[in-house]
């Protein structure tokens, strides 16, 4: 049986990051899941936020001349304003420097320490001051970190290493665990080395932003040892009991592929520690590329999301992220490869059936949605099509797979284009205006359908369709369009788009 809810979250993202299409794109997918799964009628809770402790967060306020609280109170704006902008529903937004996550943390720590999972040793090795953490040899070699210096302190640790063979177990237990499998495997690969204990502090001497160690007061604790509690917090870890046991485990916690080993091999193991379960699923997804290059800030090729918005509206964005990248691999995001999705999807096919079937119901019927007469196969074709998407969908949903669930979607809307184009109601209507409305009444209600399961990509203009239609709130069953309902006016829902040359 599927469990009765839902619970998906976003990492948290760094304070100090200027938000790009790659934060953009994991909040859209996990909204769009919350909303599909909703739609499915599970209980959802949605969480995301911002980290906003850590030397990279000091060193920006000094240099601002503003206390750390003050710049993250106004860094952190540009995360929520954002979500705003593209229609994200949340249900949570975190900020790591709330008290009740404060408190969360504290209470892990002390926890740990007193059953002996955290301890105080000297460590040397080579510290990424960019990265905040300790780096292997190997690591630094790589040239991939910036800013590193060696350093020698003493600091606590998390026994890590005393959870590695249950870690190994579990993974291999679990299919579903590590998504996809290519990041289970890498997951895998590096547990076949062994693995150390995690230095979980940092000296106020050298950094003062963060929460202080209960026991420890003169350390704070190590950012991503703080930053990975927010997911217990968000569902109300210590807090409400209650409320934590209908949330937690978390089905899903949406990450870039770039901090795959921090959730995987640290979160599992601090959870094996607390003695809570883990989550069902960690899915990992790819990079959007521009050429065959991750975009980053020092190659100059983000991609701002809130241009996009502000250019071709919120809704074809979130349509071209969803439908672009298959889950788990990398995607190239081009202005033209956008542009051409968006005619050829929103303005040629879905755009285009809502002004034929509404223009050819205001010609023919007054703007009434006619009734449907005694249904022909090709009728029944449409009907079959439309009622086996919800299953389509769901399944899709289930594995991750957005872009098919919108593909099957777009199957169904080409598909009812192809049937009015076929039955031509415009002639028929000459001859015989049952039939024609006939015709007329079945791509209507396929269109409906087709817009009921657009909402989670596409919240607005799905419901623009869904209004013209007089069938806001309806769900995804075929019949619930009304006879007789007067059409609303509208304009073009997609008008096409010009590639510049």
């Amino acid at each position: 049986m599927p469990r009765p809810y839902f619970y998906v979250t976003t990492p948290i993202y760094y304070v100090n990051d200027q938000p790009h299409i790659g934060h953009a794109y994991t909040t859209i997918l996990a909204d769009v899941l919350a909303r599909y799964h909703r739609a499915l009628g599970e209980a959802v809770f949605f969480l995301t936020g911002v980290d906003e402790h850590g030397q990279k967060v000091q060193q920006a306020a000094e240099k601002r001349g503003v206390a750390p609280q003050a710049h993250c109170d106004e860094y952190a704006l540009r995360f929520s304003r954002l979500w705003e902008r593209l229609e994200i529903q949340y249900d949570d937004f975190l900020r790591t420097t709330q008290p009740r996550h404060i408190n969360v943390v504290r209470a892990v720590l002390q926890r740990l320490y007193d059953q002996g999972d955290i301890y105080p040793a000297d460590y040397a090795g080579w510290y990424s001051v960019a990265e905040e953490r300790f780096i292997t040899e190997t690591e630094k070699d790589s040239g991939a970190f910036r800013d590193v210096r060696q350093l020698t302190e003493r600091n606590w640790f998390f026994r890590m290493g005393k959870y590695q063979e249950q870690l190994i177990k579990y993974i291999e237990a679990r299919a579903d665990f590590i998504q996809p499998d290519s990041r289970r495997n890498e997951i895998l690969g590096f547990l076949r080395q062994p693995l150390g204990d995690l230095c979980i502090s940092r000296p106020k001497e050298r950094l003062n932003w963060g929460i202080e160690l209960p026991f420890a007061p003169e350390y704070v604790t190590y950012v991503w040892f703080d930053a990975l509690l927010n997911y217990v917090t968000g569902p109300g870890y210590i807090a409400d009991d209650r409320r934590f046991g209908q949330w937690w485990p978390a089905s899903v916690h949406l990450i870039g592929k770039d901090i795959l080993t921090t959730h995987s091999v640290y979160w599992s193991t601090m959870l094996f520690a607390l003695g809570l379960p883990l989550p069902t699923t960690i899915f990992a997804h790819g990079w959007w590329l521009t050429g065959e290059s991750k975009m980053s800030k020092s190659l100059g090729n983000v991609v701002n999301p809130l241009d996009l918005v502000d250019q071709y509206g919120v809704d074809p964005v979130r349509y071209y992220l969803t439908r672009e990248m298959i889950l788990g691999q990398d995607a190239n995001f081009t202005l033209e490869s956008f542009i051409k999705r968006f005619n050829s999807d929103l303005a040629n096919d879905f755009g285009n059936l809502l002004n034929r079937v509404s223009g050819l119901i205001g010609k023919n019927f007054n703007g009434l949605v006619p009734a449907s007469g005694e249904l022909s196969e090709a009728d029944q074709e449409i009907k079959a099509a439309a009622d086996g998407l919800a299953q389509k969908v769901a399944d899709a949903v289930a594995g991750f797979r957005i872009h098919e669930a919108i593909d099957e979607t777009m199957l169904l809307v080409r598909l009812i284009n192809r049937y009015v184009e076929k039955q031509a109601p415009w002639k028929v209507a000459k001859e015989d205006l049952t039939r024609a409305g006939t015709i007329l009444y079945i791509a209507t209600e396929g269109l409906r359908i087709a817009a009921f399961y657009l909402l989670p990509v596409m919240p607005q203009k799905a419901n623009q369709v869904l209004e013209v239609l007089g069938a806001v709130g309806s769900a995804g069953e075929w019949g619930l369009l009304k006879p007789g309902t007067k059409l609303a006016a509208h304009e073009a829902l997609f008008p096409r788009l010009e590639i510049a040359i």
